[in-house]
């Protein structure tokens, strides 16, 4: 395959109006709420499972077929950092991760891969947190993100630290990326959320702990933005983060957020933290490089309560 941009607009409201014609998904989407004529930049769910909040905020953005179309690939970048259980939230709840791959499926993708490069021992994590079963089970690919080998160096002119980055091959080849980050305590960054997922994305990431972790968060979007962020805050990792130590560590606000904006999104999860997004120091500095807004009171955002 060859390598494809890597910053991607946000979904179109044409793309979003095409698909909600697509037989047997009209009906769905108006069932809940769904306007073609004024997409949402932002979709907050609470009070539901993971899969039927993923449901409902996927159908009111015009259902997946909105974003993959038959053929393509895609990857789903989850938090699987950790050799942890499911209940101890450090990773993405499998069973939301299995929806997505799901749904990516049922819209015509040809390969659904899903991978992290993760902090414990590769395949401890993928197993003990559920997600390699789960994608599986769904009809999903599972790669390894542990060897130098997968990663292609690339390089930018807009960036004041990353000038260069080796970024895993499936992010730089395939058509759709949907990042899917755990809201959690971080203990360097305050705050694990979609932007600090794409740590996971990369090889060299001590560098970023070495030369400014905020601002490398801050500027990795500039080389490739997601296409779709969910946020998974049903179990939220409240202290001790990022691994966590048991879970007594959990709240369960049983939350999900969605949208192509990543600043916009991480700026809604700062709030269900319970946090204000200008102490997060990395949502500041991607808002001043125009890579998303903060700025929540500008955005359509549709709001569903289970």
């Amino acid at each position: 395959m060859k390598r494809r941009d890597f910053v991607k607009t946000s979904i179109s409201a044409s793309m979003l109006a095409a698909s909600a014609s697509t037989m047997g998904l009209a009906s769905y989407n108006n069932l809940f709420g769904y306007s073609p004529d004024a997409p949402y930049d932002l979709v907050a769910v609470k009070g539901g499972e993971p899969e039927l909040m993923f449901d409902r905020a996927i159908a009111s953005v015009g259902g997946m077929k909105s974003l993959v179309a038959r053929g393509q690939t895609v990857v789903v970048k989850p938090n699987i950092g950790w050799d942890a259980a499911p209940e101890r939230a450090a990773n993405t709840n499998p069973k939301l991760v299995a929806r997505i791959v799901e749904h990516c499926i049922q819209a015509g993708a040809k390969d659904v891969f899903v991978f992290d490069h993760t902090c414990d021992t590769w395949t401890k994590c993928y197993s003990r947190s559920g997600i390699e079963k789960a994608v599986k089970d769904a009809g999903g690919k599972m790669v390894s993100g542990a060897s130098e080998g997968y990663y292609q160096t690339v390089e930018s002119t807009s960036t004041k630290i990353l000038k260069s980055v080796k970024i895993h091959e499936l992010i730089l080849e395939s058509d759709v990326f949907i990042n899917v980050p755990v809201l959690k305590h971080h203990s360097s960054a305050r705050l694990t959320m979609a932007m600090k997922n794409l740590m996971g994305v990369v090889w060299d990431r001590r560098y970023w702990h070495n030369k400014g972790l905020n601002q490398c968060i801050a500027e990795f979007p500039l080389y490739r933005k997601p296409d779709l962020n969910i946020i998974d805050a049903y179990a939220l990792l409240k202290r001790n983060g990022p691994r966590g130590v048991s879970t007594a560590d959990v709240l369960y606000p049983k939350s999900l957020l969605m949208s192509s904006d990543i600043v916009a999104i991480d700026t809604a999860a700062t709030k269900i933290f319970g946090s204000e997004p200008s102490s997060i120091s990395y949502i500041r500095m991607a808002d001043e490089n125009n890579i998303g807004t903060s700025d929540l009171s500008s955005l359509n955002i549709n709001r569903i309560k289970i």
